[in-house]
């Protein structure tokens, strides 16, 4: 026991004692928190995309958006990326259409939802474009304008332009209901009336400008603006030239 005695009194002891009680402690807690948590959350490659797809305090959940959601939020360039421009200009799309559409039936599988209208499904042949055009200006044109030119709503908010649209888009738009704008489901606005109200929409941008300059096409506000500051332009004019006048005359 005289050489047990001996190392105590070492000053490397000490030092051994302090190292081999932090080892035993370290392990004793990991053999702890080890039996309390899950085992998927020590193997990453466990968790379910469920899970993954719940969304974040960032971002909403995937589950049951449906194809036609994550279709119409990548094509426009709404997804990946920030919020559209108060312009209303649309931003790069990042993924090809095929990609697109990959990752559109990834996120149906995980909880369905309405899926990516066919080509016959939003096709505009032998769509009424008149019930179209009483269609959108019941529904759409209190956001998007009488003519799709966009507008602004409240809390800073704004309904986007349809000049880029296409009809697979507008026809997801209304079925999915993105940002602010409502979801007008199958009972309230039928595939028929979508159709003729995306052929109004269609029609209505060939339509040539009757009073030559479009004034960006967004209704009589522009115009009357135009019109009262021409107005006051030319009284002002007047009142000038009158004035000058009679200062010639005196």
């Amino acid at each position: 026991m005289s050489w047990i005695t001996a190392l105590r009194r070492r000053p490397v002891a000490g030092y051994a004692v302090v190292l081999l009680g932090l080892v035993t402690v370290g392990m004793g807690y990991g053999a702890l928190t080890g039996q309390n948590s899950p085992a998927s959350a020590a193997i990453p490659g466990t968790v379910s995309p469920q899970t993954i797809a719940q969304g974040t305090s960032q971002a909403p959940s995937l589950i049951g958006v449906g194809a036609a959601a994550v279709d119409f939020q990548v094509s426009t360039g709404r997804m990946p990326g920030k919020e559209l421009a108060p312009e209303f200009d649309r931003k790069p799309v990042t993924f090809t259409p095929q990609q697109i559409h990959a990752l559109a039936a990834y996120v149906a599988s995980l909880g369905g939802g309405p899926a990516i209208p066919s080509a016959a499904e939003v096709s505009t042949a032998g769509a009424n474009t008149a019930l179209g055009q009483n269609l959108f200006i019941t529904d759409c044109a209190q956001c998007h304008n009488f003519d799709g030119a966009g507008g602004a709503l409240t809390y800073g908010k704004f309904a986007p332009a349809l000049t880029q649209s296409t009809n697979t888009q507008m026809f997801e738009a209304m079925l999915t209901g993105p940002e602010s704008m409502p979801v007008f489901a199958d009972t309230t606005i039928t595939p028929a009336q979508k159709r003729d109200i995306i052929a109004y929409v269609t029609k209505l941008r060939a339509e040539p400008n009757p009073g030559g300059f479009s004034l960006g096409r967004i209704g009589p506000v522009t115009e009357g603006i135009v019109g009262f500051l021409g107005g006051i332009g030319v009284l002002v004019f007047l009142a000038l030239w009158i004035t000058m006048k009679r200062r010639e005359t005196t």
